[in-house]
């Protein structure tokens, strides 16, 4: 049993100090100002900030190898370890249209790591079912219509690995996006090249979400409104954004956030330095491209994506981190115990210096 002291926690958008978080069992058992009983271990901390533990539903590599290019248990395990020490205790590895060899490799490694996997969600297939015209940096060659008989051979085989899917929704039967949204997939609408119709239809079909808002998909204009006007006047759309300053400039993620608010979340897409097989990043300065010299994943962390909210696009730190945290959880249908403060939630938490610092992070009530 854990009581923890001296911090400071938002509550909605209120600052809260002077209050303890009780933890037993893994998870936050009440937050007051009572005293503490005998039997607790008291954990200071100095008047850091106590925020849920972030999530990141799109990445690809983390401190070492690319997932997609050493598709093995090996690498999510140093994912998930290298993902925990930097505040991220939940993530979905991301596979990017690829070779169907390739694919099930990753479908392989999912299931053989499950059982052992600490912030290991599961996958999010970024492809192959894509718009070719909006590609990005996938790879042109396996980029093709989905059909149904493949999809549930995929879904059947992924054996419950597979979460999320980003799908260009315009160039898709109905029979293959019913079948994946009666198989519990969260369907992400993203390398598309949809019009507001098309777009619309799909979010009130049941399309969730939206893959990195602005890349891959046709830029806003005034006479022909097309993806990212619909989601943003959809009224439940929710959309994940890279707020690196590369991907999508500053002022275009503080403009977002006020037109969505929680309907908005961080990832990182983030990507490692990779020289084999068809996704090859080169790092040059601060950003990630392929050979050829096309903008292709991030190199941020979730914590520096939270940064650079509050510091450049207006918005609080309490809002910033629910981009991280609460509103991904809410997205995945893990509200009831992952993203917030609230009792009954597993105790994911992170220490936040005044100037957002991370100091100490904790797993289900346990510092690692």
């Amino acid at each position: 049993m854990i009581a923890i002291t001296n911090g400071r926690f938002f509550y909605e958008d209120l600052l809260l100090i002077d209050k303890t978080i009780f933890i037993e069992d893994g998870k936050i058992s009440r937050i007051t100002d009572e005293e503490i009983p005998a039997g607790y271990q008291i954990i200071d901390a100095a008047g850091d900030y106590i925020t849920p533990a972030f999530i990141d539903l799109q990445i690809y590599g983390s401190g070492a190898a690319l997932f997609s290019a050493y598709p093995t248990a090996e690498t999510l395990k140093q994912m998930d370890e290298d993902l925990l020490s930097k505040g991220t205790t939940g993530f979905l590895a991301c596979v990017a249209t690829n070779s169907p060899e390739i694919v099930y490799q990753c479908l392989d490694a999912a299931k053989a790591y499950r059982k052992e996997a600490k912030g290991f969600l599961g996958l999010h297939l970024e492809g192959p079912y894509i718009n070719a015209k909006r590609k990005g940096a996938h790879v042109a060659a396996y980029i093709y219509k989905a059909s149904l008989e493949e999809v549930k051979r995929l879904l059947e085989y992924a054996d419950g690995t597979v979460k999320m899917m980003t799908i260009a929704a315009e160039l898709q039967d109905e029979e293959v996006i019913r079948y994946l949204l009666d198989q519990g997939i969260i369907l992400s609408l993203g390398h598309s090249d949809a019009d507001f119709t098309e777009a619309t239809a799909a979010y009130d079909g049941g399309f969730k979400t939206t893959t990195h808002l602005f890349n891959a998909m046709p830029s806003i204009h005034h006479r022909a409104p097309n993806l990212p006007v619909a989601v943003f006047s959809h009224p439940t759309a929710m959309a994940s954004i890279i707020a690196d300053g590369t991907h999508v400039n500053f002022e275009m993620v503080k403009m977002t956030y006020k037109v969505m608010k929680d309907r908005l979340f961080l990832i990182t897409d983030a990507v490692t330095e990779c020289n084999i097989g068809p996704y090859q990043h080169q790092l040059k300065g601060n950003k990630f491209v392929t050979p050829d010299g096309t903008l292709s994943g991030s190199n941020i962390t979730l914590l520096q994506a939270v940064q650079n909210c509050v510091q450049h696009c207006d918005i609080s730190l309490s809002q910033a981190l629910r981009l991280a945290s609460e509103n991904p959880a809410r997205l995945m249908g893990l509200s009831d115990k992952k993203g917030t403060l609230n009792v009954g939630s597993d105790a994911d938490l992170l220490f936040l210096s005044p100037e957002l610092k991370l100091n100490k992070v904790f797993v289900k009530g346990l510092h690692i």
